[in-house]
């Protein structure tokens, strides 16, 4: 990347990591404060923590068309205000329902495509997998900080002040947007981060992704519903002050760390993908009947958070991964789309009966009950066809090329096994294998002037 994208990269990457922050913080502190709501159920905290899911999951994607008509910056820091609005609304609530039109209103907010969009806009097409990747790994980061500072900030300054925290850090993002971001040149569309209308119909008939989608709708459920169920553990079995709550998930989410590397370089280098995939679902299918089992045992409860965040991790890294690689290449964005949808979804899902199954059966309702969630998603994805362990390449073109003739052309390069032009947004996608894929010869035949000139394609 050159200075101009490292700087649009970073400063995005910040208002992502600023806003998910935001959301995360409350997760393992806020079932404890909503005991002392007015109107509170134990489905009602449920409903609370995860209603964010559901209007997120119906507005993203609308937002981002938004975004190719309007322009990017007004739909981003409009959904920036929606979020401050409801961070303002939650935390003058002194009644449940309050809090549930608040976090219904930060998910309103729904700026996940329209910043992907401004991310594309301002990155060519070579780099752009390496900068979503930085964002990528500014949201995992914003998850991790927030399981730590979410129960210190809740006794330095309550929950209310998480959330008024939260509408600062919104209005701090526009700040950022405005004054680090650039403008675009101008605004195009980008299949390979953006959903396409006419797409849905061909990513919704392919089973395989389907797959994911219920993998990634049922993982964020399981999330969610457990940390309706963990802060009670902490507290009322095992006696561990609010307080000290971070000193239990931050040695598990390190040493979780440590030993998700090695997974991925057994599924990603030795081409063992669906064994690691099953093997994780099924560290997560543990690790909620272990919480199940035995929650009055501090060593138990340590034990199933580490097996449940290294496959947590894992999970997270993979499933997008297989998306990309299972998409149509003239189709990622739909794909992720989709996928994005079911996660936020998911999340919903997992609060709303999450809730319900801790009113109905306590804290074991709530681990049994994503256990066998996880159970299910381990059939459903036993029978998955993992693809073949290519990689994805973008290259600008010319709009004036003739599509096929190149494609025809780009297919006869080694290594290549897949090749869609699209001249209207000056790109071509490809599926190559990184050991046979010669990027010098796809930049000599795009660019033959740019023969023996180092080449600015990178396969991602």
């Amino acid at each position: 990347m050159n200075s101009a994208e490292r700087s649009s990269v970073f400063s995005i990457a910040g208002i992502y990591g600023l806003r998910m922050l935001g959301l995360f913080l409350i997760l393992p502190v806020f079932a404890l404060y909503a005991e002392g709501l007015e109107g509170v159920t134990p489905t009602t905290i449920g409903l609370a923590l995860g209603i964010y899911g559901f209007t997120m999951a119906m507005l993203q994607i609308p937002f981002g068309w938004l975004s190719d008509r309007i322009g990017r910056k007004p739909v981003i820091a409009g959904g920036l205000l929606i979020f401050a609005v409801g961070s303002v609304v939650a935390a003058m609530a002194d009644s449940i329902w309050m809090v549930i039109l608040g976090r219904a209103l930060q998910g309103s907010g729904a700026i996940a495509a329209a910043m992907m969009a401004l991310l594309a806009d301002l990155t060519r097409e070579e780099v752009r997998t390496k900068a979503m990747a930085v964002v990528g790994m500014t949201i995992g980061m914003s998850f991790t900080v927030a399981l730590i500072a979410g129960p210190l900030l809740s006794v330095w300054v309550g929950v209310d002040g998480i959330f008024w925290f939260t509408a600062l850090f919104a209005l701090l993002s526009i700040a950022v947007l405005y004054l680090l971001v650039p403008d675009p040149d101008h605004l195009s569309m980008h299949r390979d981060v953006e959903a396409v209308p006419g797409e849905f119909g061909r990513i919704l008939k392919d089973g395989q992704l389907l797959r994911l989608d219920f993998g990634i709708m049922i993982l964020h459920g399981i999330i969610m519903s457990l940390f309706i169920g963990l802060p009670f553990v902490l507290r009322d079995h095992l006696d561990i002050a609010a307080v000290d709550h971070p000193w239990v998930y931050l040695p598990v989410l390190l040493v979780a760390i440590v030993f998700m590397v090695p997974l991925i370089i057994v599924a990603e280098k030795k081409e063992k993908m669906k064994q690691v995939f099953l093997f994780s679902i099924s560290l997560i299918a543990l690790s909620c009947i272990l919480l199940g089992l035995w929650h009055d045992s501090m060593f138990s409860v340590m034990a199933a958070l580490l097996l449940f965040f290294i496959a947590y991790n894992v999970l997270e890294a993979t499933l997008p991964s297989l998306i990309s690689r299972m998409a149509p290449i003239d189709a990622k964005g739909t794909a992720m789309g989709v996928y994005s949808t079911s996660q936020f979804f998911g999340a919903f899902l997992g609060g709303a009966v999450g809730g319900w199954c801790y009113g109905q059966y306590d804290v074991q309702g709530i681990f049994f009950g994503a256990g066998s969630l996880a159970l299910l998603w381990l059939l459903v994805a036993s029978g998955m066809t993992m693809p073949v362990m290519r990689s994805s390449v973008m290259a600008h073109v010319e709009s004036d090329v003739d599509a096929l003739a190149l494609e025809v052309s780009i297919l006869k390069l080694a290594g290549v096994f897949e090749a869609k032009v699209v001249p209207e947004e000056n790109a071509a996608f490809l599926r190559v294998d990184k050991k046979l894929f010669d990027a010098k010869a796809l930049d000599a035949l795009l660019k033959p002037e740019s023969v023996g000139q180092p080449s600015e394609i990178e396969v991602g």
